[in-house]
């Protein structure tokens, strides 16, 4: 239950925790930040932590550990095969899952692409509701092809929907008839849709297509990825799911989806990455890779002091009081800038909070970067890195051509138990002064374009000369402050 204030004017997200260690950070002045976000080719990605003040970029693994996560770690088994650790790996998915069949890899990404080599074939279609980057691109790198069949509604960016994520059924049964299920080699469903700013989707609509693909003869997996998250909102925002434990929702998924794999950089708050299935069939059909491009079955090219913490991290996620950190400061942030103006995607999801910057520049083309032009005049008002969701996340089409994204996000995601509520104000504050010299932010080119992931470490240049003139709008809004 949320805690009330007396005075409802004091009303915000409490911390359920003490923070025990903390980590100095640094703000550099504003002309240094302009030095800093040009050096980096105006990618957030190649910016210094040194040169950060606030690093909103991602939640993956950069949430706080508990205090029982960083003690399970002087208890590892360092062991290559047979390993105790794998052991209470094994026994922590038990208990939160209920399945015994469980196979390692490094990270989420890992985890795709067994995924991806055990079931793309060329000209397969993989079915989702929204693709993720690194999901989509070991697809087509084996010469598949991924469909989208997000609801519409999905991509309003400001309603009063709970549950934005969700998949379109007919549109669901129509492509699987279309394609033929001997041609989709899966449907997955992403659990907080992270490219349209980290939407739930609802337990009733995942059921109902778990029960599509069983009537279909199609493989279901959900990316657990952001899971907590998911079932947060699950709680919160859908009736059938209020009395339900978390337990009890983590473990039906696990029973109705015939794969799940998930990245324990969010889902546990460690480090590596697992996919489990109630069937050992489809584990069994999956083994093989992971010594192929992983490592041996106990271990998966992990760390075994990580595996040991994403064990006791993944019990912490049956606790409310632990998953919700993530979505009420979210909520918070995202309150906040509403209040002032600010465009936001509303209703707020999991992940981060995500400004719509196709408001805040609504003149500038799709081939100027819109996402990423604010998120470098963010990164000069005050020092807080977040990371593009738009068009420079996506790839460019076979015949060179951009595919422009439905969406133009900058995502201040909000890494669970690291900042404080001043620092959640500050940026607030921050961006709300970009919002009120959005006129002088232009777009960006590219100087250094990567074929594949080009938003990982792809370079670019300003259009003209606005970032100084952003530079000099700030020294005298702000005078010698940093």
């Amino acid at each position: 239950m949320p805690v009330k204030f007396y005075k409802p004017e004091n009303q915000v997200p409490l911390e359920m925790h003490k923070v025990r260690v903390v980590q100095k950070l640094n703000l550099l002045k504003v002309e240094d930040r302009l030095r800093a976000i040009q050096e980096a080719g105006n990618n957030t990605f190649l910016l210094q932590n040194k040169d950060i003040y606030m690093d909103m970029i991602t939640d993956s693994g950069v949430n706080g550990m508990s205090d029982k996560q960083t003690a399970a770690m002087m208890t590892a088994d360092d062991s290559y095969a047979g390993s105790e650790t794998w052991n209470r790996m094994k026994a922590a998915v038990k208990e939160v899952f209920g399945v015994d069949n469980l196979l390692p890899a490094h990270q989420g990404r890992a985890a795709e692409n067994i995924l991806a080599e055990a079931f793309v074939k060329p000209g397969m279609k993989t079915l989702m509701n929204f693709h993720f980057t690194t999901t989509k691109a070991h697809i087509t790198r084996l010469g598949g092809e991924v469909i989208e069949l997000v609801d519409p509604k999905g991509l309003i960016p400001q309603s009063d929907d709970p549950f934005k994520g969700d998949f379109n059924l007919q549109n669901l049964r129509d492509a699987i008839d279309k394609f033929t299920p001997e041609k989709v080699a899966f449907v997955r469903v992403e659990a907080g849709t992270n490219l349209i700013g980290g939407q739930p989707v609802s337990l009733e609509n995942m059921l109902a297509v778990t029960d599509i693909c069983h009537e279909k003869g199609v493989v279901s997996v959900l990316d657990a990825s952001l899971l907590q998250d998911n079932v947060y909102f699950m709680k919160t925002r859908e009736p059938m799911c209020k009395y339900m434990e978390v337990k009890e929702i983590y473990r039906l998924l696990a029973s109705r989806f015939d794969i799940i794999y998930f990245s324990a950089r969010k889902l546990s708050f460690s480090r590596g990455g697992f996919i489990l299935s109630s069937d050992p069939k489809w584990t069994d059909m999956m083994m093989e890779f992971v010594p192929l491009y992983e490592g041996f079955l106990t271990y998966g090219g992990m760390e075994v002091r990580s595996i040991e913490a994403a064990a006791q991290g993944l019990l912490e996620s049956l606790d409310m009081e632990y998953i919700n950190q993530g979505p009420e400061f979210i909520a918070y942030l995202a309150k906040e800038l509403d209040d002032y103006g600010v465009p936001v995607i509303l209703p707020a999801g999991g992940l981060g909070c995500h400004l719509n910057c196709t408001e805040f520049v609504p003149d500038m083309p799709h081939n100027q970067y819109p996402a990423a032009a604010v998120g470098a005049a963010v990164f000069i008002a005050g020092g807080i890195r977040g990371m593009e969701r738009g068009t420079v996340s996506e790839q460019r089409e076979p015949d060179g051509t951009e595919r422009y994204a439905e969406l133009e996000l900058q995502r201040l995601a909000v890494p669970r138990r690291v900042f404080t509520l001043s620092q959640i104000k500050y940026c607030a504050d921050r961006v709300k002064w970009v919002w009120d010299n959005r006129s002088l932010i232009g777009g960006l080119q590219w100087t250094m374009e990567p074929k594949v992931l080009r938003f990982f470490f792809g370079r670019m240049k300003e259009i003209g000369y606005w970032q100084e003139q952003l530079v000099e709008k700030f020294k005298a809004d702000f005078g010698d402050s940093l």
